[in-house]
């Protein structure tokens, strides 16, 4: 039953079962659904995607053209094929053509799409296949060999241990709802719950307190594509929650260097793509410096109509209503007293290098429809089960009052009987 679901929701989204077959991949490995060639094969090398399309893409006999194929938010163009090859070929690096990449505690993910856009050829107006996206995800596992040579050298210099050590690994990953686990699948339906958790993990680091600084939510990885969304702005403003949305930041935190909030899903209005991704850039700051309006985790409370932080003083929130916290600009521009703050903390690492920021995508987030429409998991909205209420009441009415009409007439017919007197012949 699960399979058969997971294909039909692939099926609105793609147009096709034919495009649900493209498996993840792991390095130097193809998995296939089907004994027969997939229409889109993709190789996950160490340093290198390699994307192979069938021509017949879409399984009707309709050869799409290799002009109309791309890869990635930057378009980046397949290899030169012959007329008569029947597949098309796309040889990037993982960091190219504009490829997402999100770190995880288990692995590296990256991320990229496939795009079918068909033009009219010639002087014709007309298109015979559709458009479609197919969403492309390599995972490279974090602690093991993805190599098949040995790791050498074996024994690793002092000064290079004491640096790995000093390394900030920042995340942003897609939770369930109780935040115990990452979420599984990243379906959504519009107007659902999205919890974001943003982490840094500081290995024998000082203790650091992370912040979202920033938050936009887009139709491709691309953070500055049209159109955009902005969710978190002004340092860390939650503006997304001063519309009908019900967006803030969680509090308390869990821990100093973990951020949660949760975003109302969302899509962009005239468009008919149904994926989003959300572009966050996070920071750190040592866990003993007081919150300010450069640093901070503000959430709007519509009952009050009031900022409210999660930590710290209440006026480090006041600028999110002016929209006008600390200097304008970007976040990496810092005030005088942070730019003095962080020049008295490097004296103190002077031999360490640590990077201090960091801007994560995670996506794409798929939603499948209105949070209203959900007659295809069985569910029934509260007006459906209103009426479904009224009407069982009106039959039961209907059932006793006849069931009463036939049993009165019973009655009435059983008393007017005449009891006739028999004679006894003498």
């Amino acid at each position: 039953m699960g399979l058969s679901h997971g294909l039909f929701i692939c099926f609105l989204l793609l147009g096709g079962v034919e495009l649900c077959y493209p498996q993840t991949t792991s390095l130097g490995e193809t998995y296939y659904s089907l004994p027969s060639r997939p229409p889109v094969v993709v190789e996950c090398l160490e340093a290198q995607l390699v994307v192979t399309v069938s021509k017949n893409l879409f399984g009707t006999g309709k050869l799409v053209r290799p002009a109309d194929l791309t890869l990635g938010p930057e378009n980046c163009e397949p290899l030169v094929s012959m007329d008569t090859d029947d597949v098309v070929r796309f040889e990037v690096g993982l960091h190219e053509c504009g490829n997402g990449m999100q770190v995880t505690d288990s692995a590296l993910v990256y991320s990229t799409f496939l795009l079918h856009s068909p033009r009219p050829a010639g002087n014709l107006s007309i298109l015979r296949t559709n458009r479609a996206e197919v969403p492309i995800e390599c995972r490279y596992p974090r602690h093991s060999n993805v190599s098949s040579q040995a790791v050498l050298p074996t024994w690793v210099p002092f000064r290079t241990t004491m640096l790995s050590e000093e390394k900030l690994v920042f995340s942003l990953r897609l939770m369930e709802e109780d935040w115990g686990s990452e979420k599984r699948s990243p379906t959504f339906q519009l107007g659902d719950l999205a919890h974001l958790q943003a982490e840094v993990h500081t290995g024998s680091h000082v203790p650091l307190r992370l912040f979202v600084d920033h938050c936009v939510a887009t139709l491709t990885p691309t953070r500055n594509a049209s159109p955009h969304h902005t969710i978190v702005d002004f340092h860390g403003c939650l503006v997304d929650g001063l519309s009908d949305a019900s967006s803030a930041f969680k509090s308390p935190r869990p821990r100093p260097e973990t951020l949660q909030f949760t975003v109302d899903m969302f899509h962009f209005a005239n468009d008919s793509r149904n994926t989003i991704y959300i572009t966050c850039h996070l920071k750190v700051t040592p866990a003993d410096q007081v919150p300010d309006q450069l640093n901070k985790a503000c959430s709007f409370i519509k009952s009050t109509k009031r900022w409210y932080p999660v930590e710290g003083t209440a006026d480090v929130c006041h600028c999110c209503n002016k929209g006008s916290c600390g200097l304008p600009g970007r976040s990496r521009r810092l005030s005088h007293l942070e730019r003095g703050q962080r020049k008295s903390a490097s004296r103190a690492r002077s031999r360490r290098h640590v990077t201090e920021e960091a801007e994560i995508t995670v996506g794409p987030l798929i939603f499948l429809g209105k949070a209203g429409d959900r007659g295809v998991e069985g569910s029934t909205s509260p007006h459906t089960s209103v009426m479904l209420g009224l009407g069982l009441a009106t039959v039961v009415s209907l059932t006793l009052a006849t069931v009463g009409l036939v049993l009165a007439r019973r009655h009435r017919t059983a008393s007017r009987l005449v009891i006739c007197p028999v004679s006894v012949p003498q």
